[in-house]
């Protein structure tokens, strides 16, 4: 019964957050017990019964077919990685091979990685802890608490709202990566163990999980406000490293000759130089040719 209740779980999830104007139902003036689509107006989009899909949502239609599933995914406008794990969770594939997870990351992408004076860079496992940071992300995250795992920065530390100026879009990518990386079997204990915690400390959490997003991590625009260098307008890209499963190589870049290269050339050169960022807070930015 565990896989039915996650599956009704995600339909009741996404059936709220679709609204009846998404999918060109009249429903602006229409009042409401609560918010998205009713069921009757879900199961007539998908083609389906009424008591079809209520049985889906309680978790005793066991074997809802591939055009079904289909249907539904088209009613919720789900995405392919959301699509494809609507159907996992109807019919698993089966248990998926052990995932050993390493915190060891290749020597070769960590000197790329230094090599780069006006890019921050890490290396994130499937849980979003840091493994790594070069210089320049160091300087942009320090002093900032919980800075060692990216989901309890932004939930667990007050001043993150401050630190992501959209902090909303941002955490909300964060915690639909979770799901994404937990998948339906969530053979990986430690992701059970950090979805744990953040449930019990995390009010927000608790409501953005609750949503059943899914996504992993991609390229997004990422803004930054550090309390040295200002703001900071970054591109935010997402590489998988082969030789590690499980390990990415997040990288945050300015566009050349913008104020926020210059911050993110500042930050690196404090950082080589061995000083703190507060002792330089006084420094103005300096100028980079080209």
């Amino acid at each position: 019964m565990q896989r039915e209740r996650r599956l009704g779980e995600f339909l009741r999830a996404r059936r709220h957050l679709t609204a009846p104007e998404q999918v060109g139902l009249p429903g602006l003036h229409d009042r409401r017990r609560t918010p998205g689509l009713r069921r009757e107006e879900v199961a007539m989009l998908a083609g389906v019964s009424t008591d079809y899909y209520v049985r889906l949502e309680q978790g005793r239609e066991r074997n809802p077919s591939d055009q079904v599933l289909d249907a539904l995914a088209r009613v919720f406008q789900l995405d392919v990685e959301a699509a494809e794990y609507l159907h996992e969770l109807a019919r698993p594939r089966g248990r998926r091979r052990p995932h050993t997870p390493t915190s060891r990351v290749d020597r070769n992408v960590v000197l790329l990685m230094e090599g780069w004076d006006r890019v921050a860079a890490y290396v994130v496992n499937q849980r979003l802890d840091v493994l790594v940071r070069n210089m320049v992300a160091a300087a942009l995250y320090d002093g900032l608490e919980h800075s060692d795992n990216l989901l309890r920065l932004a939930l667990l530390n007050p001043h993150a709202r401050e630190f992501y100026l959209d902090w909303e879009k941002d955490t909300r990518q964060k915690v639909a990566h979770l799901r994404a990386a937990a998948g339906v079997c969530q053979d990986d204990p430690s992701l059970g163990e950090l979805i744990e915690e953040l449930t019990g400390a995390s009010e927000e959490f608790r409501r953005l999980w609750g949503r059943h997003d899914v996504r992993g991590r991609i390229r997004a625009p990422v803004r930054f406000h550090h309390e040295v260098v200002g703001d900071v307008i970054t591109t935010m890209e997402v590489m998988t490293i082969d030789s590690s499963p499980g390990q990415k190589l997040i990288t945050f870049q300015a566009e050349p000759g913008s104020p926020s290269e210059r911050a993110l050339g500042r930050l690196g050169a404090m950082r080589r130089r061995g000083r703190t960022v507060a002792r330089d807070a006084a420094r103005p930015l300096p100028s980079y040719g080209g």
